[in-house]
């Protein structure tokens, strides 16, 4: 099996549940394909006292019954317990564990768990009675729920109202990798690829470890992207867009309603005009933003200088934005239709989008190159008031030092140019923002580029660069 890249807290989290004096109930959550399976299996190296998968779309009898067949295994036994319910499937388990060596912890890994919760099924319960009544009572138990239904996860176990109530001990949230983790991946597998071209996987891919697996490392970038989405009709990528939403959302309907208006605008929503956009409101809508923003798919941010009213949604997920704009919709059997298109100037502005996206995601890393990251700051976008403007900053980031850094991000081949029409436009841009804010700050303008600012006489404008290799740097909340 591969090398288990990163996750050093989440180990960690882990390492301390099996040394710990009480028994822990682990929950283990995040997006389809984020690797969570992959973490427990590598970190338990697939010794357990008991393992077992929810299978998907089958009944409560189908699933007690692969949970009789899996406790005979488990137990050595020639005898497959009959199991009517839940509540018998557990009293099993317990049974089984009981007679195990009582000097060590015992690792009781359940993955998929949303899909043992069929309809009408006791196994929340079950699992409530069998928890408090049972395992808490011990001191020798680690109970490891996993799913990627992450709405079931967060309504039926971290949220829950009932016997579950603050019974959790641990959580953790698999988040997708950051460009340092894609590489050491890239290294370990023996693809090379510059960090220029790892940013432009990951601005397709994002850090999802699935897709990575995926990649060839002695196929080009331009060639893996069309093996991938174009090849064919069913190609590996091109239907993992139906399967992924259908897997985390009981009702994917209405989340997917949000996406497809979130997709259509780069700067994003507030949730008042998503309401008036869908026709979705209220709880229902709170939930849905709340779900995609846990499934790392949607990204929330402050407007500044707005109090009232000013998250503003986007889309973050960079499988999702690539799908809408090249796949979903796009009648073409061109095999090889991402080489053909990759020197467009069509594909040249989606990259400048997808890499503004890309900065937002690697904040922490921005800051740490501005030496910021000590000081007290706060983040956001902001908008002009004024329709004639159509004055936007994607990244003002207002220090405690009476700073605030006014942020262009620029993807480029080479070191970005600065001509005469755009510090123009900068200087028009600062002018505007300072005199609807009224901040009496200090502004600087910062370039967050691949390569560089290139030296002239209109890039005396720039006070502060950071550069792609600034965006691979591991930072204190990533090590």
């Amino acid at each position: 099996m591969d090398k288990l890249i990163g996750r050093h807290k989440e180990q960690s989290i882990l390492k301390n549940c099996l040394e710990s004096g009480r028994s822990e109930f682990v929950v283990i959550y995040g997006r389809r394909r984020i690797g969570k399976t992959f973490l427990v299996r590598r970190f338990f190296n697939d010794t357990y006292d008991f393992s077992f998968v929810g299978k998907h779309e089958m009944t409560r009898e189908q699933q007690l019954a692969d949970f009789a067949k899996t406790l005979q295994r488990y137990s050595s036994s020639e005898f497959t317990p009959e199991l009517k319910n839940w509540t018998q499937a557990f009293d099993g388990l317990a049974k089984l564990l009981e007679a195990k060596d009582t000097s060590r912890k015992k690792v009781i890994f359940f993955d998929e768990m949303p899909w043992m919760d069929t309809p009408k099924s006791d196994f929340v319960s079950s699992l409530e009675n069998f928890w408090n009544g049972w395992a808490a009572m011990r001191d020798d138990i680690v109970f490891v729920a996993c799913g990627s239904a992450t709405s079931w996860m967060i309504d039926s176990l971290l949220h829950n109202q009932g016997g579950l109530f603050n019974r959790i001990t641990r959580k953790i949230y698999l988040r997708p990798f950051r460009l340092y983790e894609v590489e050491q991946y890239m290294d370990e597998h023996h693809f090379n690829w510059s960090r220029y071209q790892i940013a432009q996987c990951y601005m397709i891919l994002g850090g999802v470890p699935f897709y990575l697996t995926l990649l060839n490392p002695h196929m080009s970038l331009l060639s893996n992207i069309d093996e991938l989405f174009f090849a064919d009709s069913h190609a590996m990528l091109r239907t993992e867009h139906n399967e992924l939403y259908a897997t985390l959302f009981k009702r994917p309907d209405n989340y997917l309603t949000v996406i497809r208006l979130l997709v259509q605008r780069k700067e994003g929503y507030t949730r008042k005009e998503i309401s008036e956009q869908t026709g979705l409101g209220g709880a229902a809508l709170t939930k849905i933003l709340s779900d995609l923003e846990q499934c790392d798919f949607v990204l929330p941010y402050a407007r500044y200088g707005n109090k009232r009213n000013n998250t503003i949604y986007r889309i973050k997920d960079f499988y999702t934005l690539f799908f809408y704009k090249y796949i979903q919709g796009v009648d073409t059997k061109d095999p090889h239709r991402w080489t053909h298109l990759s020197s467009s100037q069509q594909v040249a502005s989606w990259q400048g989008f997808s890499f503004e996206l890309l900065c937002l995601m690697h904040l922490d890393e921005i800051k740490q190159a501005l030496g910021i990251d000590r000081i007290l700051n706060d983040s956001s976008a902001w908008r002009s008031r004024q329709d004639g403007h159509g004055t936007q900053i994607d990244l003002v980031i207002e220090r405690a030092d009476r700073n605030i850094n006014i942020c262009e991000m620029k993807f480029s081949g080479t070191p970005y140019i600065i001509n005469a029409d755009y510090e123009r436009r900068l200087r028009e841009r600062i002018a505007i923002f300072r005199a609807e804010t009224a901040t009496r700050c200090s502004t600087r303008i910062t370039m967050v580029t691949t390569y560089g600012v290139l030296p002239g006489k209109h890039s005396a404008i720039v006070d502060d660069e950071v550069t792609l290799d600034n965006l691979f740097a591991v930072t204190d909340d990533t090590k």
